[in-house]
């Protein structure tokens, strides 16, 4: 491979990774990392330790991101339904309305499940709100990590 055409990649790569920080359906983070691996291959800017430790953390915040709304929800008593409720309303927002409608598609399908479980309006609402605010946190967490990795590439390819 060229190293142009390795970097027109890693730019796609890194562009995919932040658009992937918000839509659940690209794996965010990852996509900027392989962008440094794969600059990594035709230049070899980064130190071993470097790649190392970028790469756990951004396994680390992979998992974490499928982990946290579930703690958020644990800990604030969502029910199972509201749970199901908030993913299921992250999906159909993300169909009708993307890319930004898993946002309120999160807050409303956990209210609707939280109601479907036999909770009164403000419990319900309540659980709407963790649920989005622990999604919204995850968001961060990625955009963070997928920001300092695109700055480490786009610093070493200028």
């Amino acid at each position: 491979m060229g190293e142009t055409f390795v970097i027109i990649l890693g730019c796609a790569l890194i562009l995919g990774g932040l658009i992937g920080c918000v839509l659940p359906s690209i794996p965010g983070p990852p996509l900027n990392y392989l962008a440094l691996i794969l600059l990594q291959y035709v230049r070899e800017p980064f130190s071993t330790k470097f790649l190392i430790y970028s790469g756990l953390i951004t396994a680390f915040i992979f998992a974490f991101d499928f982990i946290l709304p579930a703690i958020g929800a644990k800990l604030y008593g969502v029910s199972k339904r509201g749970i199901w409720g908030s993913v299921l309303g992250m999906f159909l927002g993300m169909i009708f309305f993307p890319p930004l409608g898993i946002f309120p598609g999160i807050l409303i399908g956990a209210v609707i499940g939280e109601l479907s479980a036999g909770k009164n309006n403000s419990e319900a609402f309540k659980a709407g709100l963790v649920s989005f605010i622990f999604s919204i946190f995850a968001v961060v967490i990625k955009l963070i990590n997928a920001a300092a990795l695109s700055y480490f590439f786009i610093k070493e390819i200028i």
